[in-house]
């Protein structure tokens, strides 16, 4: 037999099925919500910048980082070990040629200087006695000669005396070998003073070249000292700007030590770093140009260091037309330097989002201009204008070109 169900239990049981179907439709309520929040959010479009994918010429570019420095700029440094007594100048201070900037300490260097002076003097003593001593060397034997070819002319005319008194039965055989001998002792006795003598000038020729050269070594010596000397009196070898200078007086200087920088900051340059994976397309004399501030020059490049730094290839840029640009030192630059030209391409502005060739999934303009969605785009090489388009874009489509970082999960965008 059937039972009645209490109306307690009918009403929990009602309850229970109006609390589970509630939450069913919340459920599907924030579904719906999270889903509309993916697909379909919204931007206005002052807060947008959009660039058109068009076709053209791209001239491809290496992107790399400079800094604006002189054009002209050195670095002096000390010729000796010294150290700083005065200093007449300071840093900003505008100098000509030959203007005094320091002065070092040079008792030490004047003292080797008279050093060597007088070592000279003393080679040269030495020389001027050597000479006064060959020479009356040379004179003793030259007179030895002369006594030396009377006594054999004399015993030339013996010896025919007397193998003419031979020839008549006056005179012996004995006689006339006797003098003949002694003739000829005579004539090899002068032929080995004639050799003395030659020998003992060349022996004097040697020696004089040998002194004249230590002298000589000396007198280059003293040159270079004196040289030394005159570059330790610190002066600006050219008109230019004073942009350092050591000025801490008494300080102890070595040697190569750098105490002073002027610089023309008339004229610059830049002075660019780029991995060096771009060494083939970095090459002297590659056009170039420059963004630095509000600036935007043209140059090209002027040389590049052959050893790459830390895995970056460095080198500097002449800019064209330095006169009219106004730069100022230290100011960072952005530099592109040109390296091939591509003919009939898709292309698109270049914008910070693009950080080389690759992958990207940008936001493009849907045709009625109500939405934006995302899209994979391939790119390729790039300029300071334009980024190259492999695929994901046909020309006349536009593309947002500003920062979309906020919007990483949305697919469509709508535009307000």
């Amino acid at each position: 037999m059937d039972r009645e169900i209490p109306k307690t239990q009918l009403l929990r049981a009602r309850r229970k099925r109006i609390a589970v179907i509630a939450c069913i439709a919340l459920s599907v309520v924030a579904l719906l919500g999270l889903a509309m929040s993916l697909t379909s959010s919204s931007v206005n479009r002052a807060n947008l910048t959009f660039g058109e994918a068009t076709r053209g010429t791209i001239e491809a570019s290496v992107n790399s980082s400079g800094t604006v420095v002189p054009a002209f700029e050195e670095i002096i440094t000390s010729p000796i070990n010294s150290r700083i007594v005065e200093v007449y100048c300071k840093a900003g201070d505008s100098v000509a040629t030959g203007t005094p900037l320091l002065r070092l300490d040079l008792q030490s260097a004047e003292t080797e200087m008279r050093k060597l002076t007088d070592q000279m003097r003393m080679k040269q003593v030495e020389l001027d006695r050597q000479d006064a001593t060959s020479h009356t060397s040379l004179s003793n034997i030259e007179m030895q000669i002369k006594v030396k070819q009377m006594e054999v002319d004399r015993l030339k005319v013996e010896l025919s005396n007397e193998r003419y008194l031979d020839s008549l039965g006056s005179g012996t055989g004995d006689k006339v070998r006797e003098v003949e001998l002694a003739y000829r002792t005579g004539l090899l006795a002068l032929d080995q003073l004639r050799q003395q003598l030659d020998g003992e000038r060349r022996m004097a020729v040697a020696d004089k070249r040998m002194k004249e050269l230590e002298i000589s070594i000396f007198n280059n010596n003293i040159g270079e000292m004196q040289r030394t000397l005159d570059d330790a009196r610190i002066r600006a070898p050219r008109s230019a700007t004073l942009t350092y200078i050591n000025d801490q007086i008494g300080q102890k200087i070595a040697e190569g030590e750098r105490i002073a920088i002027i610089s023309d900051l008339s004229h610059f340059k830049i002075k660019a770093q780029a991995p060096d994976s771009y060494a083939d397309r970095i090459r002297e004399g590659a056009r170039a140009v420059i963004k630095a501030g509000k600036h935007r020059l043209d140059g090209s490049v002027m040389s590049v260091e052959p050893q790459s730094q830390n895995g970056m290839l460095v080198f500097s840029v002449r800019i064209d037309d330095a006169d009219k640009a106004r730069l100022r030192s230290g100011l960072k630059a952005d530099v592109y330097v040109m390296h091939d030209v591509m003919d009939d391409v898709v292309r698109i502005p270049n914008a910070p989002f693009y950080k080389g060739a690759g992958e990207y999934e940008l936001f493009v303009l849907s045709p009625d201009g109500s939405s934006v969605s995302r899209r994979k785009v391939s790119l390729g090489d790039s300029n300071f204008e334009y980024v190259e388009v492999k695929s994901g874009l046909q020309p006349g489509e536009q593309v947002v070109t500003s920062d979309m970082s906020d919007y990483k999960t949305s697919k469509t965008i709508k535009i307000k």
